[in-house]
């Protein structure tokens, strides 16, 4: 059996650990790698998409990365219960023409005994902000710098 500590039930710590790591992957911009996180047969709803298992969340990954260049993303828990997780989140990327956006959103997570995400459902909107705007600097396809600030630091 896979498993992706930290496990439910959830302490203000495993799962401020468990949203850092999901930050982390999704930073990496690695659809396979961050696919791993959940069950085989998770469910998804994003925006206005609905999702089912990880080749169909690898094949929207794929796609949401290709439009949504330099991608850079800060989560932050909102509040956690036994096998569930609610976070906050927002991420800063640019579309084909450069114009930059802030995405704002929520997920609420549901997490199986062996600590894989078995649903997800985000409700997400972008705003426009112009690239001196910007509040999230660094390399686009690494992990935030532990000094950098969280969403709650920067007023977000």
């Amino acid at each position: 059996m896979e498993s992706r500590p930290p496990l439910p039930p959830f302490t203000p710590e495993s799962a401020a650990e468990k949203a850092r790591r999901a930050e982390d992957a999704w930073n990496s911009r690695d659809p396979h790698r961050v696919a791993q996180a959940y069950t085989t047969d998770s469910q998804w709803r994003n925006r206005s998409e609905f999702l089912s298992g990880r080749e169909e969340i690898v094949a929207f990954l794929q796609r949401k990365w290709e439009r949504e260049l330099e991608y850079r993303l800060i989560k932050e828990v909102w509040a956690f219960t036994g096998e569930r997780i609610a976070v906050r989140f927002a991420y800063e990327w640019h579309d084909h023409a450069g114009q930059w956006f802030r995405s704002h959103g929520n997920e609420q997570w549901l997490f199986d005994s062996n600590g894989l995400m078995s649903r997800r459902e985000a409700s997400i909107n972008d705003v426009e902000i112009g690239e001196g705007d910007r509040k999230f600097h660094w390399t686009a396809g690494t992990a935030r710098p532990a000094d950098h600030p969280g969403l709650t630091d920067l007023g977000l």
